[in-house]
């Protein structure tokens, strides 16, 4: 895909590996200034920037908890003060703590809905009030603010002994489409990514592993685990005028996991 034709400035949150890094990259090569958002993962971040750099953008690093309002705002008034505004909020950050309903402690829940769906709100929440202090763009075809929400094929297929995880998933879905209807007339684009199996330090368990990943095919038509890259692809398109028309809609990048593939041949 062709470069920007004008400098975009681009957070990402949770930008320290995984997607998260992918999308950061992809967005450097584009000659993006990035904004590399972390929480644990310095090294990572770092990592990240060098790529970034490596790849034509420039890059900023910057270490906050999206699940703590305080935190966020922060955040925010870094991104301006070094960047002078924003044009494209990637809402990537997201976590799992794993358990059966029943063992599954509130601190559990908490932990998983503070940074999959809280942590989404209150970025996608500065994101709108920086776009409502930028000049509306002068020609049709252009966007005044992208927010992209990662979200994850689990916003429509259930996922038992991860509840906590699915139920922040589908909280994301309602929260973009609700997002995108209020803002449209902002000329502000909200749309949602929602991968479905990815290779990444999440799920290395699975795709390292030949005998997990043999079963994990059977759950994907398209026979192949997806990448970073795939996703990062795809964000890019949707921050892009190319994509000008599109918003309030969610892409799924699961080569075909969300087409119920136990019906492959008769059920």
């Amino acid at each position: 895909m062709s470069k920007q034709a004008r400098r975009q400035t681009v957070l990402v949150t949770g930008a320290s590996s995984g997607i998260g890094q992918g999308i950061a990259i992809a967005f450097g090569e584009q000659g993006a200034n990035v904004v590399i958002n972390y929480y644990n993962d310095e090294a990572g971040a770092a990592d990240t920037l060098e790529k970034v750099s490596a790849g034509g953008g420039r890059g900023m690093i910057c270490k906050a908890d999206v699940s703590e309002e305080d935190e966020v705002l922060r955040m925010f008034r870094e991104v301006k003060e070094t960047f002078g505004g924003l044009d494209v909020l990637v809402n990537n950050a997201g976590i799992q703590d794993d358990n059966s309903l029943t063992d599954m402690t509130l601190k559990q829940w908490e932990n998983v809905m503070g940074t999959n769906l809280t942590g989404h709100f209150l970025c996608a929440r500065e994101a709108v009030r920086q776009f409502g202090s930028q000049e509306k763009p002068e020609q049709e075809g252009q966007a005044r603010g992208n927010i992209i929400f990662i979200s994850s094929v689990h916003d429509i297929i259930p996922w038992a002994g991860h509840i906590n995880y699915a139920a922040s998933k589908g909280g994301v879905s309602m929260l973009m489409k609700s997002l995108a209807l209020e803002v449209a007339a902002q000329k502000i684009r909200v749309n949602c990514i929602s991968p479905g199996a990815i290779a990444t330090d999440i799920n290395d368990e699975v795709w390292k592993d030949k005998f997990k990943m043999k079963d994990l095919l059977e759950l994907i038509p398209y026979k192949r685990i997806g990448t970073p890259e795939d996703i990062a692809r795809v964000a890019v398109f949707l921050a892009s005028p190319a994509s000008d028309y599109i918003t309030g809609s969610t892409i799924y990048v699961d080569g075909g996991m969300t087409l119920y593939p136990g019906f492959l041949d008769n059920g």
